[in-house]
Parts: C-alpha cells; structure tokens; sequence
C-alpha cells in the first residue's frame, strides 16, 4: 500500500509540471521532477493509457483529454449550481416549499443545492445527502432519463429496500413509474425518503441535451394535495426549463 502510494504521489509530480509547461520531453520530465528516466518512462506509459497524458507528433507530452472530460464536469457542476440558484429562490417563493438540486454520483443522487423553504414546519434536507436513485422524486427524475441499457441493469442490479413507507420496492411499478416520468417529464413521491413528505421533480439538461440534474421541490404531504399539484407540477416544470436553457438547452 505504502509503495502505491508513492507511485500516486511521483505521478502527481509528473502532473504538475504541466501546470507550467504546456509539452514536455521524456528528458525534461526527468530533469524537472527530480525522478529517474526510467521511472519517468514508466509512469508515463501508464498515464498515457488512462488518457491523462497524449504523445504529440514531435515525441513530446501533453495532457490528455481525460483532463478535459474532467475539467467540463467539474466547471459543469459548479455552472449548474449558479445558474439554478436564482431560479430556485424563486420557485420557492412562488410556492413556499423548499427547492432542492441534485446530480447523480455513481448508483446515487448527490443534493448539491437547496432553497429551504419559509414554513414553520419543513423537510430536512442538506447539501452533500446522498439518496438512492429509485427513492423520491428527485433521485428518481435521474433514474428515468439514464441511458436504457445502464438503466436496465441498475434495476436488474440493485435491491429495492424501503426508506418509509411509500417506497418504490416492486420493480415493475418502478419500471412504469419510470415511463410515466419520461413521457410526462416529471415525476411525484409521496412518503418515499421520509413519511409524510412530498415532493415533485423534473429533469436538467445541458447544452448537448444531456440531463446533469433534478430540480425538485418538497414538503409535507397534506400540502401537496390533488387540487394543488396540477399548480406545483406547472411551476417546477418552468422552473426546471428555465436553468435548462441557461444551461444552453434548446428545447426542440
């Protein structure tokens, strides 16, 4: 383990020598780092395999596009929170329920923003909470619009266990519920994170039409009646439309 680490800490070194120079020579790698030219050479053919490091046509290293995979998400994700921020505060004032803004990490919902709301009672919620993707409308609403095959075998894959008691655990009314959010563009969750709590939440996209995020309000359930949903579904779907073509969306 103490060698692995090493190896991630010479090749952090290597790295940041690209903070300065914009192409590098096997030799100028080694001489500015301080390493030897074959452990140098060795580090750089792994790092040219994972696409952190490119070879250009004059045999010297440059950073390869994994960075930049990485930098458009990076910046994508703190965009996202800067855009959705004032149109989040104002669904929220529209509304009075609190507003929420999640991504997808992995087989999880990440809350990355949240507009709390201005009742005396409200749901807790926090930036950094992780939630199932199948439970609540928020999660879920990334669930629905995930590409078909990864979406097929996270079902096949992942256990559904209930958080309250309205919780999705029956997988062929997961998958409906699913369908229903694709062809409506939004989904609803009554007591399925917490019980008593509601919530209603749409789909993010980006500029290449790609979803990045949820948008979501939520509350107690004796406030999301029948008779006003119709009025709550309305305004997060305008919500949600609006940071979408501040995004770049263009809605077809």
């Amino acid at each position: 383990m103490q060698n692995k680490n090493k190896t991630v800490v010479k090749a952090k070194e290597i790295l940041d020598l690209f903070l300065t120079y914009e192409q590098l020579s096997l030799q100028e790698m080694s001489t500015l780092s301080g390493q030897a030219k074959t452990t140098v050479h060795r580090m750089i053919g792994s790092l040219e395999e994972m696409g952190l490091l490119a070879k250009t046509a004059e045999g010297k290293y440059e950073l390869g596009f994994m960075f930049l995979q990485f930098g458009q998400l990076v910046k994508e994700r703190l965009d996202i929170r800067k855009i959705a921020l004032p149109v989040m505060k104002q669904l929220r004032d529209d509304v009075e329920e609190a507003a929420n803004l999640v991504i997808r990490e992995g087989n999880e919902a990440i809350y990355i923003e949240k507009v709390d709301t201005t009742q005396p009672v409200r749901v807790f919620t926090q930036i950094g909470r992780r939630a199932a993707l199948y439970a609540g409308a928020c999660p879920r609403i990334l669930l629905s619009f995930m590409p078909q095959q990864e979406l097929q075998n996270y079902i096949e894959e992942t256990p559904l266990v209930a958080y309250a008691d309205g919780t999705i655990t029956d997988k062929r009314k997961l998958i409906e519920t699913i369908q229903e959010a694709k062809m409506r563009g939004y989904t609803i969750s009554h007591s399925e994170l917490r019980n008593f709590t509601s919530a209603v939440a749409v789909p993010i996209y980006n500029y290449s039409g790609q979803v990045i995020a949820g948008l979501s309000i939520s509350g107690l359930e004796n406030r999301f009646t029948e008779q006003r949903l119709p009025e709550l579904i309305e305004k997060t779907v305008a919500a949600g439309k609006a940071i979408s073509r501040n995004m770049g969306y263009l809605e077809h």
